[in-house]
Parts: C-alpha cells; sequence; structure tokens
C-alpha cells in the first residue's frame, strides 16, 4: 500500500541509479557453503535454459574438476578457448577477458569468483575481469562459496583453522543482480565426497579430515544462508523505499526501542535487549528530540546520552532523531525501517493531563498498523520516591570521569519574566493613548503582539505570563466595569477567551519556530563544519596539510586541543615531527593510544576503557581497520558526547580517514608506476646490452679463436687483420660501457662541469679528428660564420655531444652520404647543429628519440643500445642549454642543441 509518493531527491535517486544500471551487464552470483555442493552444476543449468529461450550463451571458463556429470552439461555450450600462460615452467589456462569481450555474447559463465589470475594477465583477480564485462554490458553467471568473502575471512579462519587467501570484496556480492543460494546438508555434502564426486578419492579422505570436518560445514552453512538471508531483507528494503511503501512487511524481527528523559530508559534498554535475544533480531533504541525535549536541563540530557552508550554497548544501533511531533517521527522511522515490534513504557500522564495532553503510546496503538507494541510497566512509587529516582538517575554521571559544573539559568530566567512584565506594561501604555480613538480589537493585537515579541525572546514561561497578564489587565482597563474583572457585557467574555486563547497559541507557536530555528542553525553550523573540512581535504597533498587541516577544524568545532598520531612501518603509534603537543598528551598516553589503534575501539577520558587517561582517544578508521589514532583533550565532555556532536565527531574521523587513505593509495600508485618504470628501463638495458654485446663478443672470440688455433698457417697480413678485428669490437664495447657509466652518473646529478672558454671551430675540429676511422668515405661540410664567438662549456662533454650526434647520423644513413655540421649565434645563444642526407625522422617521434634506450626502427640503421641522444641530452640541459631534433626541408635530419653565453668572453690580448 503506497501511503505517500516518493521524495524528489530519492526519485532522482532512483532514475540515475537505474540509468547506470541499465548501461552494466547483470551479475548472478550462485552462491554456496563449500565446494561440491553444486554451484557449477546448477550454474549450468541456468545457461542451458537460457540457450533454450534462444540467447547468446558461452562458456568463458568453468571448472568441472573432472566431475562427469558437470562436463555432461558442457555438450552444446559454445566454450570460448582460455589464454594459455607460461609461469614458472607450467602453462596455466586462464580466462581470456579480451576474447570475450571482442566475441560479446548475451551471457558468459565465469565461474570461481574470487580466482587469483596469473602475474602477466591485465586484472589481478577474476571479479576484476567481470567487473569489466559487466561494464561492458555483459551479462555474467559466476560461483563463489561463502569463505571468499572478505567481511568472513576472520570468521572462517577462526571456525576452519584455515586461511583463505584469495577473497572478493563484499560490495562485489552486494552490487549482484541476483544472488542464487546452492544448499546442500552437510551429511549429502561429505557423502558426496566419499564417493568421489566432489575430489579425487586421495584428496577427498584429506579434506573430510581437515576443512570438510561436518562442524565447519554446519557452521558455513549458517553463515551462507545468513548472508543470502541479509542480501534478501536488503532487497526487500530497497523495494519497499522504490516503491514508497510505508506499511510494515512482517518478513523479519525488528526491534525498535523508544526511550525519553524519564526513569524508565534504562530498564527499556535492558528490556529491549533481552526481548532481541530471545527473537534473534536487530534491535534499534531510539531517541527523539522534539523542540520541548531540547531544552531540557544538561543533567537529564546527560542521562539521556548515558543511556545511549549503554545501548551501544548492548549491541544496539542508536538513532537520534529531531521532529517536532515524538509520535509522528517514531511511527515514519518504523516504517522506513520495517520495523514490526516497538517497546515503550507505560505512559507517564494520567486522568485529565493524558486526555487534554494526549500521549505518545496512544498515538503509536492508533496509527502504528501491523506493528506490535510491547509496554513495559514502571514499579509503584509514591511522588517523593519517584522524584528521587528520577534524579539519583540523572545525576549520574553520563561517562565515567564527567563531574562538570552546569552554568546556572536562574537569573536568565527571571529576566524573561521581567522583560514580560515589562511589555506588558508597555502595550498598556500604548493602548491608553489609543483607547477612545480606535477600536477595542486594536488594542487586543496591541497585546498579542507584545505576546509574540516575549515568546520570541525569552522562550514559553514568560510568553505564558505575557498572556495571563495581558488578558488581566485588558480585562481590568478597557473591559467596563472598569477596574474590576467582572465584565458587563458577556460578549466580552468571548472576546477576553479569544484573547487568552490566541496568546497562548501564538506562544506555543514562536516558542516552537524558536526552537526549530535554534535546531536549524545547529544543523547549518555542522554542515558548514563538514564542507568546509572536506573542502581543504580533497586539496590536501600531504599526510602533514591533512592533519594540519583536521587539528584545525577540530580545535575550532569542539573546542579542544587534539593531536593525530600515525603508525610507523613497525606498527608503534610516533608523534608527529612538526606539531605542538599538549603537555598531557605526552609520556604515558602514548600507551592508551596505541591501545585504541591496535584494538580499534574508544579509550580513554569519558569512556569505560582506561578512563584515568586526560585524553580521550579515538581510531582513525579507513573501511574499519585503524590507519590512526585522534587524541582529543576535552574542556567539556558534553560538546564530545551529545549524540549530534558524537556522530558530527565519527563523520570528522571518517573524512580524515578518507583522506589518509586517498593519499596513501595515490603514493602507492605513483610509487607503483615508478617501479614499473624502473623495471622497463632495467628490462631495456638488459635487453640492449645483452644485443649489443653479443656481436662484438662473437667476433672477438672467433678472431681470437683463429689466432690460437693457428699454427703458423696464417699469413702475416691476415693474423693484423684479426687483430685490427679485436681492436675494433674491443673498442666499441668499451664505448658502450662508457656510455652506460655516463647516463648513469648524469642521472645521479654527480657530474661536476670544468667550463671554459673555447673556440667553437676547436671543439669541432676535435670531434672530426677523433672520428676520422667512423667517418672514412664520408664528405663532413663544416659551416662557422666569421667572427664567431667563444663559448664558456666544458669542452669534453660537449665534444662528447658532438660524437654522439655524428655517430648517430652515420648509423642512420646510407654509407657515403654526405653530413654538415654548422653553428650560429643568436642573442646570447650558441646553437650548434649536425644535420645528413638520410631517411628523416617518422612524424612525432621528435622528442621521444632522447628517451633512455629508444631506437628508431630503419632498414639502415645500425644496432645501438639508445642511449646516445639521450646522455646528449642530459648534457646540454646540465649546461643549461636545449637540444631539439627535426626534418630538414630537403630531406633528412637535424639535431641542433642552443648553449647560453650569458657571460662576456675574456678579453685576448694581442700577439706581440
Amino acid at each position: 500500500m503506497n501511503e505517500a509518493r516518493l521524495d524528489p531527491d530519492q526519485l532522482l535517486a532512483r532514475v540515475e541509479r537505474d540509468k547506470a544500471k541499465a548501461k552494466r551487464g547483470r551479475l548472478k552470483i550462485f552462491f554456496g557453503a563449500a565446494a561440491g555442493v553444486g554451484k557449477s552444476y546448477a550454474m549450468l543449468l541456468a545457461a542451458r535454459e537460457r540457450r533454450a529461450e534462444n540467447l547468446d550463451v558461452i562458456v568463458g571458463l568453468v571448472e568441472t574438476h573432472g566431475r562427469a556429470d558437470t562436463e555432461a552439461l558442457l555438450a552444446g555450450l559454445e566454450i570460448l578457448p582460455t589464454r594459455k600462460i607460461d609461469y614458472k615452467g607450467a602453462v596455466l589456462q586462464e580466462f581470456d577477458i579480451d576474447a570475450a569481450l571482442k566475441r560479446r555474447p548475451a551471457i558468459i559463465l565465469v565461474d570461481e569468483l574470487a580466482h587469483t589470475n596469473a602475474p602477466s594477465s591485465r586484472h589481478p583477480k577474476r571479479w576484476q575481469d567481470i567487473r569489466e564485462l559487466l561494464e561492458a554490458g555483459i551479462d555474467v553467471y559466476t560461483a563463489l562459496n561463502v569463505q571468499h568473502l572478505e567481511s568472513l575471512n576472520d570468521d572462517v579462519g577462526q571456525i576452519a583453522g584455515i586461511r583463505i587467501w584469495e577473497t572478493v570484496p563484499d560490495t562485489v556480492f552486494e552490487d549482484a543482480d541476483e544472488v542464487e543460494l546452492v544448499d546442500l546438508p552437510p551429511d549429502e555434502l561429505l557423502l558426496r565426497l566419499r564417493e568421489g564426486k566432489v575430489y579425487l578419492p586421495q584428496q577427498a579422505q584429506h579434506a573430510i579430515q581437515n576443512f570438510f570436518r561436518k562442524g565447519n560445514l554446519i557452521a558455513l552453512r549458517e553463515l551462507a544462508l545468513r548472508q543470502t538471508t541479509n542480501r534478501v531483507d536488503a532487497q526487500m528494503l530497497d523495494y519497499r523505499e522504490d516503491n514508497a511503501i510505508r506499511e510494515v512487511w512482517q518478513v523479519n524481527e525488528r526491534l525498535m526501542v523508544c526511550i525519553g528523559p524519564n526513569v524508565l530508559a534504562e530498564r527499556l534498554v535492558r528490556a529491549g535487549k533481552r526481548l532481541a535475544t530471545s527473537l534473534r533480531s536487530a534491535w534499534i533504541v531510539v531517541y527523539v528530540e522534539t523542540p520541548e525535549l531540547a531544552r531540557l536541563p544538561a543533567e537529564k540530557r546527560d542521562g539521556i546520552l548515558r543511556v545511549l552508550r549503554l545501548a551501544e554497548q548492548l549491541g544496539a544501533e542508536t538513532v537520534t532523531l529531531s521532529a517536532p511531533e515524538m509520535s509522528e517521527a517514531l511511527i515514519r522511522f518504523a516504517r522506513e525501517r520495517n520495523i514490526n515490534k516497538i517497546v515503550v513504557g507505560k505512559p507517564s500522564r494520567r486522568g485529565w493531563r493524558r486526555w487534554l495532553l494526549g500521549s505518545v503510546v496512544d498515538v503509536l496503538i492508533s496509527h502504528a498498523h501491523n506493528i506490535n507494541i510491547y509496554l513495559l510497566g514502571s514499579p509503584q512509587l509514591g511522588e517523593r520516591e519517584e522524584l528521587e529516582a528520577e534524579l539519583s538517575l540523572f545525576k549520574k554521571s553520563p561517562l565515567p570521569g564527567l563531574r562538570q559544573r552546569i552554568p546556572s539559568k536562574t537569573r536568565r530566567r527571571y529576566r524573561g519574566y521581567l522583560w514580560a512584565l515589562a511589555v506588558t506594561l508597555l502595550c498598556t501604555a500604548v493602548g491608553k493613548m489609543l483607547f477612545g480613538k480606535v477600536e477595542l480589537a486594536n488594542v487586543v493585537m496591541v497585546y498579542l503582539l507584545g505576546v509574540v515579541f516575549v515568546a520570541t525572546h525569552f522562550g514559553r514561561g514568560p510568553s505564558v505570563l505575557a498572556s495571563l497578564l495581558s488578558v488581566g489587565v485588558f480585562d481590568v482597563l478597557f473591559v467596563q466595569p472598569f477596574y474590576s474583572l467582572s465584565v458587563a457585557d458577556s460578549q466580552y467574555l468571548i472576546t477576553l477567551l479569544a484573547m487568552l486563547v490566541v496568546a497562548f497559541v501564538i506562544s506555543n507557536l514562536m516558542v516552537n519556530v524558536r526552537a526549530q530555528a535554534k535546531v536549524a542553525a545547529h544543523r547549518e553550523r555542522r554542515a558548514a563544519a563538514l564542507y568546509a573540512m572536506s573542502k581543504e581535504l580533497a586539496v590536501a597533498q600531504s599526510e602533514q596539510q591533512i592533519v594540519a587541516t583536521a587539528v584545525k577544524h577540530l580545535y575550532a568545532e569542539f573546542s579542544s586541543r587534539n593531536v593525530i598520531l600515525f603508525a610507523n612501518p613497525a606498527g608503534r603509534l610516533v608523534y608527529p615531527k612538526q606539531h605542538s603537543l599538549p603537555q598531557s598528551l605526552r609520556g604515558t598516553d602514548l600507551s592508551v593510544a596505541q591501545w585504541v589503534y591496535d584494538h580499534n575501539e574508544m579509550a580513554g577520558h569519558g569512556t569505560h576503557t582506561l578512563p584515568g587517561s586526560a585524553a580521550i582517544y579515538f581510531p582513525i578508521q579507513d573501511e574499519d581497520k585503524a590507519i590512526g589514532v585522534l587524541a582529543l583533550l576535552p574542556v567539556n565532555l558534553r560538546r564530545v558526547f551529545l549524540p549530534e556532536q558524537q556522530k558530527l565527531l565519527e563523520t570528522f574521523l571518517r573524512q580524515i580517514g578518507q583522506a589518509v587513505a586517498r593519499l596513501r593509495f595515490a603514493e602507492q600508485a605513483k610509487s607503483t608506476q615508478l617501479q614499473i618504470e624502473a623495471e622497463r628501463l632495467r628490462n631495456s638495458l638488459l635487453s640492449a646490452i645483452s644485443h649489443d654485446l653479443r656481436t662484438p663478443l662473437s667476433t672477438i672470440i672467433g678472431s681470437a679463436s683463429a689466432l690460437v688455433e693457428d699454427e703458423g698457417h696464417l699469413q702475416a697480413q691476415h693474423r693484423l687483420e684479426l687483430g685490427r678485428a679485436i681492436y675494433d669490437e674491443a673498442e666499441r664495447m668499451a664505448n658502450l660501457v662508457n656510455n652506460i657509466l655516463d647516463m648513469a652518473r648524469l642521472d645521479a646529478g654527480v657530474v661536476e662541469l670544468n667550463k671554459q672558454w673555447h673556440p667553437v671551430e676547436e671543439i669541432i675540429g676535435t670531434v672530426l679528428t677523433r672520428l676520422q676511422k667512423h667517418l672514412a668515405g664520408r664528405k663532413v661540410s663544416v659551416s662557422l660564420p666569421p667572427g664567431i664567438p667563444l663559448v664558456f662549456v666544458d669542452a669534453v662533454m660537449i665534444e662528447q655531444v658532438l660524437i654522439n650526434l655524428l655517430e648517430n647520423a652515420v648509423r642512420y644513413t646510407a654509407a657515403g652520404s654526405e653530413l654538415e655540421v654548422f653553428a650560429q649565434y643568436v642573442g646570447n645563444t650558441m646553437e650548434i647543429s649536425v644535420a645528413d642526407h638520410g631517411p628523416g625522422i617518422p612524424k612525432g617521434l621528435e622528442d621521444k628519440l632522447f628517451e633512455k634506450f629508444y631506437q628508431a626502427r630503419h632498414e639502415s640503421a645500425q644496432s645501438g643500445v639508445g642511449l646516445g641522444l639521450a646522455i646528449c641530452r642530459a648534457i646540454v640541459e646540465v649546461h643549461g642549454g636545449r637540444i631539439r631534433a627535426n626534418n630538414k626541408p630537403g630531406g633528412g635530419a637535424i639535431f641542433t642543441f642552443a648553449l647560453p653565453n650569458d657571460e662576456s668572453p675574456p678579453l685576448m690580448e694581442p700577439e706581440e
């Protein structure tokens, strides 16, 4: 039954969710307690049914484990070939996700959701493969055992005594569109094991003695049933929310305990715990803070807080609601959470007060349809005993160690009553001035305005007093007979009664509006604090920035000095290096923080764990795992432990934990990327070195072998040629090693420049002399403008740049082609260029040529390690210059490096 339309925000969220789901494929999980219950068999049966409906169904990967009945179901289904991966001498058969995406069926079967892929696979886990298939719009059938759920890993390890290493995040299970439970009683599963229908006989006997003990199977079966029940329950709640169903469905036991600021609160919580235990149901303790309850004395609010903390310790979920009407809020919450049992205390109002003012219990009984109401009675007490019991309850400290002195509000209350008297006198003076000039109704309006003013500024008590005084004074001064409470005309009785009722109603409405405005202001302030902190945390680039932001906002909101502690690699909490700690947070308090970190529980002042500490310690969590500890030195425990403040603090801590986790994940990703890059460079280096050393080594070995085995048959000319070949190849190897060492020194930044003033023509001439043998048969034209100035460089390193550029040109151009070297002085920069007439540079590779180990592929190119141009760039950049590569308009490549020449060259004295 739909009692109300969907909230617009809920409707929009539902539309967005349905839109996102429509683009994804559907995931169906065949879920079981253990291997052998028949998940793969059930999955194949479902696939054959879909195939019979003319749907495109293929088998991506199904593990039959040699079971004949399972293998028989594969007949007639298209099976996707697996991907073969060589790993440590073995050939592994893995699911081929690329082939599946290319084939793009309607439904694909991929068994063993928790499987870990081989190292060279795209994703480390199979559930990640399945997620990619779903994003591509492909429906997936898969299978999963309960012990592979991440949240149950520890429980299963404790039950079975075996650590399960392959797990699946619970979110994958929760996001599945359909979960089908495949169940088998433990005795039948053990029988299948003995018959060899699950494992081979030798393996089956070992499994029965270890993991597949009957007690283990019973426990795993209960876990599987409970997980399935929870999922069905969540689906039911989603359906109710999507369809705006407010009627309670009696499908599962849910218990709600309603407490208030009275002597029954603690007894209600304990009774609710007993009832929830007997029903084996979840239970919630709810406190509704109405505008009237928001004005309770601090002692009573502390009492409520203590009761809520007691409920949490007993295992309840605690909820604090804010609403003008308690009964309406309770009914709405019960319908939203599909609660079918409510525990409340018997009405405290009796007689005419209950008839006139009403009772929450009566409203619940009248309007909470399909909900069972349990009333808890209180022992018979006299008025004095009842008052003493209530005082003793709320005089108890809500938290151990809390003995705060509450400021008295008596003076403020008296001031409100004085203002009520003063405003009434002022309205009387105004009324006297208007009397006889306007209708009496206008004088009534003056008094009502006074009541509104008092109610707005001073609350209910003074406004009631103002209402009574206004009616009395109006009767005495403005209604005949004057100066008497009697009324000559009976119609004025109606006027006075209406005036009194209107004054009371206006007073009550204004007080409620004022209270709601105060609550709204508190909520707005908390929302603004959350937004401000989340905004700053989102742009934080280091843990120090996160800590500084968090400490600042925590102090501003809770007026408490605080510090955030993180653990070192050994798992021990340490003080931050750059933070001023309060003295009370030093020394032995670090041991309390360590306990909180290890146990992931709150401790310290105001708690039931280590209450003697001066500070309160809260774990900072990321996915239920402690990653740090907040130490808070409270000025007032109420600022921390009131329900709304505690929820705000929990939200702060979640934001801090998420920010730290985000930063650490980013650092981990960066570190992983660096490792990948280092591994790539290492592999490139090994590949290049092994390739480029093999050729000269083969020549050296062959030539040396011919010389060693010669028995005088070789002529002198041949021996000379062999020796020269050995020398040339050894020199080539030496150059290769020198390049690698030069690159290593440049990367390490240990190169010191010996910069001097040198003529450009001298540097070029030295290079051409050294490369005379390499440039044999080639024409090298040098072009230098007249009067070109000196350059302030390390001549040896710049010569190396020119050597590498010329050798690179020789390597990538045809034998005998011409090379050009020229220089020009532009502004304060010396530009030196090396050009060739070869094939040129492929488009888009102009910058990539200078990367380490990169080699352009060309049929005329000679072998190299790919470091020459990288060394050129490093040397030029060390000099503060830049290097670039381009294609010449007429064909060929040109490499130009520019060196800054900011200083003036020295004056050369003329020779005598």
